[in-house]
């Protein structure tokens, strides 16, 4: 890869698309890179020709009929070196992500450490993916097998987009699949940065492509074509529908990690002021662009003033700026169409009897920066307790107990992740067991890693991504029945 645009001290580098082992930039741009903190163009993002889609679905064929038979051992190391490369390489991808995305540099270096582990999770799980033997009679055997289920289209998000990708890459190849991948068009040079160090850590021409054009032609080229076998994406509900609709097609599995819109009960007997620190670290934490990010807040009556005004003071200090700028804990929103989403939501809830208890608006005339936003006494009407803010933006509700709380949170569509806070061992036992999402945190914000299952019920997605189940999607069992006998 080679680099254009500066910004911040730092480089941007040059995205290219990779098909069969080789970097293309001289195709004509689908898109430019803007920078979200300060509207400046970093740099067009070469679009895929006709030409070009059939010779990566071509290579990824290729790539996997010589990936499936290195040995699980093999597969393992590369995996692992790729992780060493990741943390070496972390100081010139994290800037990279800052500065498509606009989240503070932390966060970005926090991010392709949290990628690097999937790697390192699915080097050893790849390991652990056994068959087993099925009794039955003698002289006859039976076995069952797991293999890779061929070449794989991923379409990764721009929020995460190191993570995601990483995830990605890490069950596809571990599983012994070939992988073509659509990052998103907002942050492409990330996943390209992390494209290169599956190539310098040794994998073989073909096993990996990264594509880039218009989402919808890349979608249709690639799961419509009989080279790809299964699908996984990390997006909204609406493209998780559509990809799922062109993959019934061809009848391929999909792997789906869709948009939540995560609930947090707050008990009577919590102390109001400590939730309400933890609440402004998780709900503001990139600037809200989280899948599992605090979207309801449903508080005790009881404890609910104390908590929303310790919540919005808190809100009220935190330091929003560039991603780059010393001390900056919150940064932009991806675009201005967000900025339009959070102005349309918060007048929504106010008309409806919502109080603005901090923020509510844009912050300065450059760059897409928006204050962190709390909103008190928020009616169960507004669209922002049914529609996914995916920004600063936290509604607040009070409840007349938990039985109430939970109605409210299961009441919707989807379910990816949800909080419970509470002392009350036997009341975060059950609600914890009740709420319908993948994911439940008790007293903390956090949401599961390489080691643990990731996924949403109902429409947030199908599938789970880390833990033991981390290959699945990425595998076949195949039957295999022998009688041991001469004929």
């Amino acid at each position: 890869m080679t680099d254009q645009a500066s910004s911040h001290g730092y480089t941007y580098p040059k995205v290219g698309m990779l098909i069969d082992g080789e970097w293309i930039y001289d195709r004509a741009p689908c898109h430019q890179v803007q920078n979200p903190a300060d509207d400046q163009i970093l740099g067009p993002v070469p679009g895929a020709t006709d030409a070009d889609f059939d010779r990566a679905l071509a290579a990824a064929q290729r790539g996997f009929e010589i990936w499936r038979k290195v040995p699980p051992q093999e597969r393992s190391e590369l995996l692992k070196r790729v992780a060493v490369l990741m943390r070496e390489r972390a100081k010139d991808i994290a800037p990279a992500i800052t500065l498509e995305h606009g989240k503070p540099l932390a966060d970005a270096e926090a991010e392709v450490s949290r990628s690097s582990s999937f790697l390192d999770w699915d080097a050893e799980q790849l390991l652990r993916t056994y068959g087993r033997v099925v009794p039955t009679q003698h002289p006859n055997y039976q076995f069952v097998m797991r293999e890779p289920i061929g070449p794989v289209a991923a379409f990764t998000p721009w929020n995460v987009p190191v993570s995601a990708a990483g995830r990605k890459l890490a069950g596809t190849i571990a599983a012994g699949c070939s992988v073509i991948i659509k990052p998103a068009s907002q942050t492409p040079a990330s996943t390209c940065l992390l494209a290169q160090c599956f190539i310098d850590a040794g994998l073989p021409d073909g096993v990996l492509q990264v594509i880039h054009g218009k989402s919808s032609q890349v979608s249709e080229k690639l799961i419509l074509s009989p080279v790809i076998r299964a699908v996984t994406l990390t997006g909204s509900v609406e493209v998780g529908k559509q990809l799922m609709r062109l993959a019934a097609e061809g009848v391929k599995p999909s792997l789906m990690e869709l948009g939540g819109h995560a609930p947090v009960l707050i008990g009577a007997d919590v102390n109001p002021a400590k939730v309400a620190e933890l609440a402004v670290g998780g709900k503001f934490r990139m600037a809200g662009q989280l899948c599992v990010s605090p979207s309801r807040f449903l508080i005790h009556e009881k404890v609910y003033d104390d908590f929303v005004g310790e919540f919005a003071a808190r809100a009220g200090k935190l330091k929003v700026g560039d991603g780059f700028t010393e001390g900056a804990q919150v940064g932009p929103l991806v675009n201005f169409r967000r900025i339009e989403t959070m102005q349309s939501l918060v007048a929504d809830a106010v008309e409806r009897g919502a109080k603005v208890l901090t923020g509510g608006e844009r912050v300065g005339n450059s760059g897409c920066f928006f204050a962190p936003t709390v909103l008190g006494d928020v009616p169960l009407d507004a669209r922002v307790m049914h529609e996914e803010p995916f920004g600063p933006l936290a509604p607040c509700t009070p409840v007349a107990d938990m039985d109430q709380a939970l109605s409210i949170a299961n009441d919707i569509e989807v379910g990816l992740a949800g909080y419970v806070f509470t002392n009350d061992v036997e009341m975060a036992d059950r609600l914890s067991n009740a709420l319908e999402c993948g994911s439940v945190a008790i007293n903390q914000f956090t949401s599961p890693g390489a080691d643990a299952p990731f996924g949403g019920h109902k429409e947030s997605g199908i599938g789970v991504e880390g833990g033991m189940e981390s290959l699945d999607s990425y595998t076949v069992s195949k039957t295999i029945s022998q009688r041991r006998v001469n004929i």
